[in-house]
């Protein structure tokens, strides 16, 4: 009874995978779908930032502005250290009363409060316009890619920071680029009317 069972079921099973095969087989004739290499791009996402009118308006700006900023509260921190390493170096040496030194140290640390204070609205300012720019800037390249592509001729394109390695002829990256600077100009243009 078991055999019967056993060699009833192969057979539902072979019955069952000669009708699937023969519905999703393709025709011997037909060709395969492959990609094609003109189906794949991909793009030097950093190159086109470097390179960008954006960056090179907006962008160094930006960057020129954080280092001066970093720059000036790097300053105001060692201009504090100083002035609580003399007072310190006062008291022990007798040159002020205690009474003085304890005034003197609570002036400098409302100093300190004020510029932690002022440097954080500074910080928080400084990343917001980053952000700001980072966001303009991945929309630009975003509308490129979608504008080169408007097409379909690519089935994939990628980012090649992760790329080990591809043929140059599949680098869009000065498309890219020109589309970027394109839409860039447009859109200041646009800000201005």
């Amino acid at each position: 009874m078991k055999k019967i069972l056993y060699v009833a079921a192969a057979a539902m099973f072979l019955i069952a995978g000669c009708k699937g095969n023969g519905a999703t087989q393709p025709a011997e004739n037909a060709p395969a779908q492959a990609v094609g290499s003109s189906d794949i791009a991909f793009v030097q996402v950093e190159a086109v930032l470097a390179q960008s009118d954006l960056f090179q308006s907006e962008g160094a700006a930006l960057q020129e502005k954080t280092k001066k900023a970093q720059e000036g509260w790097a300053k105001k921190e060692r201009d504090l250290q100083s002035k609580a390493a003399q007072l310190q170096e006062k008291y022990q040496k007798g040159l002020i009363t205690t009474a003085n030194a304890q005034s003197e140290q609570e002036k400098i640390q409302r100093q300190i409060a004020n510029y932690q204070s002022v440097a954080q609205k500074e910080a928080q300012t400084l990343d917001e316009e980053n952000y700001v720019f980072t966001n303009r800037a991945q929309d630009l390249i975003h509308r490129a890619v979608q504008e080169l592509n408007a097409d379909k001729k690519y089935k994939l394109i990628l980012n090649a920071t992760s790329l080990v390695d591809a043929d140059s002829l599949l680098d869009i990256t000065p498309l890219v680029l020109a589309k970027v600077n394109e839409l860039y100009a447009a859109d200041k243009k646009a800000d201005k009317e």
